[in-house]
Protein backbone atom coordinates (compact mmCIF):
# COMPACT_ATOMS: atom_id res chain seq x y z
CA UNK A 1 0.00 0.00 0.00
CA UNK A 2 1.31 2.97 -0.81
CA UNK A 3 2.41 5.56 2.11
CA UNK A 4 -0.35 9.29 1.42
CA UNK A 5 2.76 11.47 2.92
CA UNK A 6 6.58 10.88 2.08
CA UNK A 7 9.76 12.12 4.07
CA UNK A 8 10.47 15.12 2.33
CA UNK A 9 13.25 16.56 4.76
CA UNK A 10 14.68 17.00 8.54
CA UNK A 11 14.39 20.48 10.41
CA UNK A 12 17.92 20.69 11.72
CA UNK A 13 18.42 24.18 12.90
CA UNK A 14 17.04 27.41 13.30
CA UNK A 15 18.31 30.65 10.54
CA UNK A 16 18.28 34.47 12.15
CA UNK A 17 16.14 36.26 14.22
CA UNK A 18 12.82 36.16 12.51
CA UNK A 19 11.82 32.55 13.37
CA UNK A 20 12.99 30.71 10.00
CA UNK A 21 14.09 26.72 9.69
CA UNK A 22 16.83 25.32 7.88
CA UNK A 23 15.25 22.01 6.48
CA UNK A 24 18.11 19.32 5.01
CA UNK A 25 15.86 18.15 2.21
CA UNK A 26 15.25 14.05 1.35
CA UNK A 27 14.22 15.36 -1.79
CA UNK A 28 16.61 15.27 -5.38
CA UNK A 29 17.45 18.86 -4.94
CA UNK A 30 16.88 21.58 -2.26
CA UNK A 31 14.74 23.81 -4.76
CA UNK A 32 12.28 21.15 -5.12
CA UNK A 33 11.43 20.90 -1.65
CA UNK A 34 11.57 24.75 -1.86
CA UNK A 35 8.88 25.27 -4.32
CA UNK A 36 6.18 23.12 -1.62
CA UNK A 37 3.64 25.31 -0.29
CA UNK A 38 2.33 23.37 2.58
CA UNK A 39 4.28 20.42 4.44
CA UNK A 40 2.70 17.95 7.32
CA UNK A 41 4.98 17.36 10.46
CA UNK A 42 4.19 15.09 13.30
CA UNK A 43 2.75 11.50 13.97
CA UNK A 44 -0.62 13.41 12.69
CA UNK A 45 0.83 14.63 9.41
CA UNK A 46 -0.26 18.44 10.89
CA UNK A 47 -0.19 20.67 8.17
CA UNK A 48 2.31 23.77 7.80
CA UNK A 49 1.69 26.31 5.86
CA UNK A 50 4.91 27.65 4.34
CA UNK A 51 5.18 31.11 3.19
CA UNK A 52 8.95 31.54 1.79
CA UNK A 53 11.57 28.80 1.08
CA UNK A 54 14.70 29.39 -0.79
CA UNK A 55 17.66 26.79 -1.63
CA UNK A 56 20.94 27.52 0.32
CA UNK A 57 23.61 25.27 -0.63
CA UNK A 58 22.16 21.80 0.04
CA UNK A 59 20.03 23.11 2.21
CA UNK A 60 16.31 25.18 2.56
CA UNK A 61 15.85 27.86 4.63
CA UNK A 62 12.05 28.53 5.58
CA UNK A 63 9.55 30.75 6.88
CA UNK A 64 6.80 28.77 8.35
CA UNK A 65 3.52 30.13 9.30
CA UNK A 66 3.14 30.91 12.66
CA UNK A 67 7.19 30.54 13.60
CA UNK A 68 8.06 34.40 14.35
CA UNK A 69 10.72 33.78 16.38
CA UNK A 70 14.29 31.26 17.00
CA UNK A 71 12.46 29.81 19.90
CA UNK A 72 9.49 28.73 18.55
CA UNK A 73 11.93 27.71 15.45
CA UNK A 74 14.30 25.81 17.96
CA UNK A 75 10.86 23.81 18.98
CA UNK A 76 10.99 22.23 15.65
CA UNK A 77 14.07 21.39 15.77
CA UNK A 78 15.03 17.83 14.31
CA UNK A 79 11.56 17.00 13.27
CA UNK A 80 10.58 15.53 10.15
CA UNK A 81 8.77 17.01 7.65
CA UNK A 82 6.40 14.94 5.47
CA UNK A 83 4.98 15.68 1.81
CA UNK A 84 1.86 14.56 0.35
CA UNK A 85 1.94 12.41 -2.40
CA UNK A 86 -0.86 14.34 -4.94
CA UNK A 87 1.40 17.61 -4.12
CA UNK A 88 4.20 16.16 -6.55
CA UNK A 89 3.18 14.61 -10.19
CA UNK A 90 6.19 12.25 -11.24
CA UNK A 91 7.37 11.88 -14.76
CA UNK A 92 6.60 8.61 -16.36
CA UNK A 93 9.39 5.70 -15.04
CA UNK A 94 9.83 7.83 -12.03
CA UNK A 95 8.99 6.34 -8.58
CA UNK A 96 9.10 7.79 -5.08
CA UNK A 97 12.16 5.70 -3.15
CA UNK A 98 9.76 4.17 -0.42
CA UNK A 99 7.37 3.04 -3.11
CA UNK A 100 10.12 1.14 -4.49
CA UNK A 101 11.75 -0.33 -1.14
CA UNK A 102 9.90 -3.92 -0.63
CA UNK A 103 9.36 -4.61 -4.12
CA UNK A 104 9.66 -7.98 -5.20
CA UNK A 105 12.43 -8.34 -8.23
CA UNK A 106 12.25 -11.48 -10.59
CA UNK A 107 13.56 -12.36 -13.79
CA UNK A 108 11.18 -11.23 -17.11
CA UNK A 109 12.54 -14.06 -19.23
CA UNK A 110 12.63 -17.17 -16.37
CA UNK A 111 10.49 -15.68 -14.12
CA UNK A 112 12.88 -16.21 -11.00
CA UNK A 113 12.72 -14.49 -7.85
CA UNK A 114 15.87 -12.64 -6.74
CA UNK A 115 14.61 -11.31 -3.98
CA UNK A 116 13.13 -7.78 -2.81
CA UNK A 117 15.04 -3.96 -3.26
CA UNK A 118 15.81 -3.13 0.43
CA UNK A 119 17.59 -0.23 -0.89
CA UNK A 120 18.37 2.57 -3.24
CA UNK A 121 21.65 4.24 -4.04
CA UNK A 122 21.77 7.27 -6.14
CA UNK A 123 25.23 7.08 -7.72
CA UNK A 124 24.73 10.74 -9.82
CA UNK A 125 24.78 8.37 -13.23
CA UNK A 126 21.68 6.19 -12.47
CA UNK A 127 20.45 4.65 -9.62
CA UNK A 128 21.34 1.13 -8.49
CA UNK A 129 18.57 -1.25 -6.78
CA UNK A 130 19.76 -3.16 -3.67
CA UNK A 131 18.30 -6.58 -4.17
CA UNK A 132 17.82 -8.37 -0.71
CA UNK A 133 18.02 -12.31 -1.66
CA UNK A 134 17.73 -15.46 0.33
CA UNK A 135 21.83 -16.25 0.07
CA UNK A 136 22.93 -12.89 -1.31
CA UNK A 137 22.57 -9.70 -2.43
CA UNK A 138 22.37 -8.38 -5.90
CA UNK A 139 22.52 -4.79 -7.05
CA UNK A 140 21.57 -3.63 -10.50
CA UNK A 141 21.63 -0.10 -11.88
CA UNK A 142 18.31 1.19 -13.08
CA UNK A 143 18.48 1.70 -16.49
CA UNK A 144 15.94 0.48 -19.25
CA UNK A 145 18.37 -2.14 -20.36
CA UNK A 146 17.84 -3.85 -16.81
CA UNK A 147 14.72 -2.85 -15.88
CA UNK A 148 11.85 -4.57 -18.11
CA UNK A 149 9.12 -3.35 -16.07
CA UNK A 150 7.40 -1.28 -12.37
CA UNK A 151 4.30 -2.37 -11.27
CA UNK A 152 4.01 -0.45 -7.83
CA UNK A 153 0.15 -1.38 -7.75
CA UNK A 154 1.25 -4.78 -6.91
CA UNK A 155 4.65 -4.17 -5.80
CA UNK A 156 6.58 -6.36 -9.03
CA UNK A 157 9.57 -5.42 -10.39
CA UNK A 158 10.70 -7.50 -13.20
CA UNK A 159 14.48 -7.21 -15.23
CA UNK A 160 16.47 -8.96 -17.81
CA UNK A 161 19.25 -9.71 -16.10
CA UNK A 162 22.57 -8.67 -18.50
CA UNK A 163 25.24 -11.16 -19.28
CA UNK A 164 27.71 -10.94 -16.31
CA UNK A 165 25.55 -8.65 -14.71
CA UNK A 166 25.53 -11.36 -11.22
CA UNK A 167 29.14 -12.73 -11.78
Amino acid sequence: MKKEYLEAGKIVNTHGIRGEVKIMPYTDTPELLAEFDRLFIGKNHDELTILNARPSKNMVIAKIEGVDNPEDANKLRNKILYMHRDDLELDEDTYFIQDLIGMIVKDADNDTVYGEISDVLQTGANDVYVIKGEDREYLIPAIPDVVVSTDTENDIMTIHVLEGLFD
